[in-house]
Formats: structure tokens, C-alpha cells, sequence
């Protein structure tokens, strides 16, 4: 039965991922069509076609691999003379389709977090509840104490906690609460237990106060959890950058399936659901992931278009198609190369 609910969630997970990258080419293609934009073809998965059919004008297709997909536009990386063509397009039109397909991976983030909320019976606050015995932390903090900001980053809910306590590289921690109204800085020491890597981190003493789970606060939670991933997801980029994220932790799509795969099974072992659900979560972080990073000023992304479509703005002037291309061919060689790298590097620790 293990073994059949297994499969089951893997074929769940699949659908899942094909789902996240659809919806991503169908922001950019509901958009194109809405701008009347000639869309040449709507394209899910990349290599050799399995499936095709047209219907007027747009080819659809479904290709062998399902690593990614695209949405063809007329003039997109060159110059057409169609009026329908990207390029004719106005400004603003071009970057409402650019971001689009971030805008609904961030969407389909909101529906995912909603989802695995729903069964919960209550959520977790950032308001300190009791201690536990013999707690460190007890000196500096109260019952009571709403939490702020810890080391630096704002808390605005129970993730942002976590993630904070996660990445913290002391158990001196700094922190900001309210407390009877009034906000306080504070100088808080926790103590250590190693985790199955054996890395020290931070073992919390106390609990938390819990939020009812009724409508108004389960959307309330579902915008504010999603928000914190988007955090998140930010403050690792930022920190990957700055050096406060080592190489290692970087996962590509084999580190992320082993990732994937480690959670589902951990739920699994409790029941189908919690399989279900640990999945459910963790394809929300994919797809807002998805959306953020591709928000992000780098050549091939869609963050990287949007940027010469400010430059455009500005200067009232299109660079011209075949620079942009170039540009953005040699962003995507520097991706493909570095994700290639990042395969490497998981597959080595798959084994060692």
C-alpha cells in the first residue's frame, strides 16, 4: 500500500511541476492574446514534438521533455513588420506580458498555500505562549512578547520565524518585541542541538500562541505566508550572493526532486495526506521560487526583458532586437551552464 501511495505521489508531484511551469506560459500567452499579439506557438515541455495541433493562427504542442515550456510570440526576438507583433506593441503592454507568467506562478503559490492550510486546526502566531523548562531564553523574554524582528528580519509570521531561527549563525540572538504596547530590544541566548548533519542550531524553549483557523485568519494566513516565502526566497538569493549561503546549498532540479522526495516520504510514513500535503507545500515553494527568480534582472529571464523594457521607456527607443537577443543567448549559455554545474554537484551527493 506504501509503495502504491508512493507512485500515486509521484505521479501527483509530476502533475504538479507540469502545472506550475502550463501556468507560467499561460500568463505570457492570456496576456499576448489580450494585447492582440500574434502568438506563433504555445509550447509545454522543450525537444521533439509528441503532440501537436493548430487551431488559427497559434501552433500547440507538447514536447518529449518536461523541463520548461514557452509561449512563441511574433516579433519577440526579432524585427516583424506584422502589426501584431510584439515589437508593434506599446510599452506597457510588452511588460504586463513579461511579468505575467511570474505574476501567476506567485497565484498558483496563493492556491497551493491555501490549500495545505485548510486542514489545519490552528496556525502558529509569533506571540510567546510558555517556556519550557529550564529555558534560557526566559531571561530576556516574557509571556507574552509578541515577536518583531530577529537579528535584523522583520517577523510577520510564524515562517519568518523559523527562517530566521534557521539561518542564525549564534544562539545570541537580537531581537525585537512588543511587549505591553511598548517595543523593546532585547539580548537573547538559546541553547544548541545538532541536526542529522550534525550542524548546531538553535533548539527553541518556548511556545508560540495559536491563531484560530476560521476564514477571515486562513486568508489572512495564505497572503502572509506566501509573502514570507517570497521573503524567503529573496533573503537566500541576497545571502547566496553576500556569501552567507554556502555553494553547497544550492539545489538544482535533482537536488529538488531529492529534496521533494525526502519530504513526501516523511509525510507518507504518518499517512497519505501528510505525504500529500508535505507535497503540496513544497510545489508551493517551487512555483513562487519560479515566480521570483524569474523576476530578477539576469539575461534570459523574464526580469532581464523587463529590463530593457524600461530602458526602452526611458529612452523611447527599442534596443534593437537582434542585441537583446544576443544578450539574452548568452544569459541562457551561462544558465544552462551553471545549472549543469549545480546537477553535477547533487548527483555527487546523492553517493558521498
Amino acid at each position: 500500500m506504501v509503495l502504491i501511495n508512493g507512485i500515486i505521489l509521484i505521479i501527483i508531484g509530476i502533475l504538479l511541476f507540469e502545472l506550475i511551469i502550463f501556468l507560467h506560459e499561460l500568463g505570457h500567452f492570456l496576456t499576448a492574446k489580450a494585447c492582440g499579439v500574434k502568438v506563433n506557438e504555445f509550447a509545454l515541455g522543450m525537444g521533439p514534438k509528441l503532440l501537436k495541433f493548430q487551431k488559427g493562427e497559434t501552433l500547440y504542442s507538447l514536447r518529449a521533455f518536461p523541463i520548461g515550456g514557452f509561449c512563441s510570440m511574433e516579433g519577440e526576438d526579432d524585427n516583424s513588420e506584422d502589426e501584431r507583433s510584439f515589437g508593434k506593441k506599446p510599452v506597457w503592454q510588452r511588460m504586463i506580458i513579461v511579468v505575467a507568467g511570474a505574476v501567476m506562478n506567485i497565484i498558483l503559490g496563493l492556491v497551493l498555500m491555501m490549500i495545505t492550510l485548510i486542514p489545519e486546526p490552528r496556525f502558529a502566531s509569533s506571540t510567546v505562549s510558555v517556556f519550557s523548562e529550564k529555558a534560557s531564553s526566559s531571561q530576556s523574554l516574557q509571556v507574552g512578547d509578541e515577536i518583531k524582528s530577529i537579528n535584523g528580519y522583520k517577523i510577520i509570521t510564524a515562517m519568518d520565524m523559523n527562517f530566521a531561527f534557521a539561518t542564525a549563525k549564534s544562539p545570541d540572538v537580537k531581537m525585537t518585541v512588543l511587549r505591553n504596547g511598548e517595543k523593546k530590544d532585547l539580548d537573547v541566548k538559546f541553547g544548541t542541538v545538532k541536526d542529522k548533519n550534525g550542524k548546531e542550531i538553535i533548539q527553541l524553549d518556548f511556545k508560540v500562541d495559536p491563531i484560530e483557523n476560521n476564514f477571515v485568519n486562513l486568508m489572512g494566513q495564505t497572503f502572509g505566508q506566501t509573502y514570507s516565502t517570497v521573503r524567503m526566497v529573496w533573503a537566500s538569493l541576497i545571502g547566496l550572493v553576500t556569501g552567507q549561503f554556502g555553494f553547497n546549498e544550492v539545489a538544482g532540479p535533482v537536488g529538488m526532486t531529492q529534496a521533494v522526495t525526502e519530504v513526501t516520504s516523511a509525510g507518507l510514513e504518518k499517512s497519505f495526506w501528510d505525504g500529500l500535503s508535505n507535497l503540496i507545500f513544497v510545489m508551493m515553494v517551487i512555483t513562487v521560487n519560479l515566480g521570483v527568480v524569474n523576476l530578477l534582472p539576469l539575461p534570459a529571464l523574464d526580469g532581464g526583458r523587463l529590463i530593457f523594457l524600461i530602458v526602452e521607456a526611458i529612452r523611447r527607443k527599442r534596443v534593437k532586437p537582434e542585441h537583446e537577443a544576443w544578450v539574452h543567448a548568452i544569459g541562457l549559455g551561462l544558465l544552462l551552464l551553471f545549472m549543469a554545474i549545480i546537477t553535477v554537484k547533487d548527483v555527487i551527493h546523492l553517493f558521498w
